[in-house]
């Protein structure tokens, strides 16, 4: 189904007479962060046994079907920051992992992100297996103006987004990000236990207060 969807789509954005770019995406609303049974451990649910794809090296990109099927994003994951505090807040659990990632709009139509609140949407799984979703603990107070972007992208233009997770020290070791799209399917990277990737100066230089 995925993969009839993308040639769908694909084959719509060669009919295409012109595209035109569009960075000037409104910000969408933020998800409200779950409920913490205390200050200092979050709220994760275990995995189910893993039976889906592969990750793929952190900084490959990964085409996938926009919110309710509609359009086509490449998805590129390509930096890491691991904080304590930053742009004036604390992390609630030890640390804030920040992930950067550059999101194309490929097809006719505009493509956004399939949000958590319609079952889609981004977690950390951390070494020992938990799913912590984005946004958890005080990660939703994280502002990050440059890559802050967030509703549908128009066809041919990209924006650069950030996901912020609010971690313990030892989910925050390393790791996996998943996102689930439109039609229910993941997409998974690797994540480097240290800071790494082209924008780790951008993001520490917004944190600083």
């Amino acid at each position: 189904m995925r993969k009839i969807l993308l040639a769908t789509a694909a084959a719509a954005c060669l009919a295409l007479t012109a595209c035109h770019s569009d960075n000037n995406a409104t910000k969408s609303p933020t998800t409200p962060p779950p409920t913490a049974p205390s200050p200092t451990t979050p709220a994760p649910s275990p995995t189910a046994p893993d039976t889906g794809p592969a990750a793929q090296a952190f900084g490959e990109p990964s085409r996938t079907v926009g919110a309710g099927t509609v359009g086509i994003l490449e998805i590129t994951p390509n930096s890491v920051v691991y904080v304590k505090k930053g742009g004036g807040q604390t992390a609630k659990y030890g640390t804030f992992a920040i992930v950067t990632m550059d999101e194309k709009s490929l097809s006719a139509n505009p493509a956004s992100e399939t949000r958590l609140a319609k079952g889609g949407g981004w977690h950390w799984i951390a070494p020992d297996g938990h799913r912590i979703a984005e946004d958890s603990g005080n990660a939703d107070r994280v502002a990050l103006a440059r890559f802050r972007h967030g509703d549908a992208i128009v066809p041919g233009a990209h924006q650069l987004r950030a996901k912020v997770f609010d971690l313990t020290p030892a989910q925050a070791n390393g790791g996996r990000i998943d996102y689930i799209d439109g039609t229910a399917s993941a997409d998974r990277w690797t994540v480097p236990a240290t800071d790494s990737g082209p924008h780790v100066a951008d993001v520490k230089k917004e944190l600083i207060p």
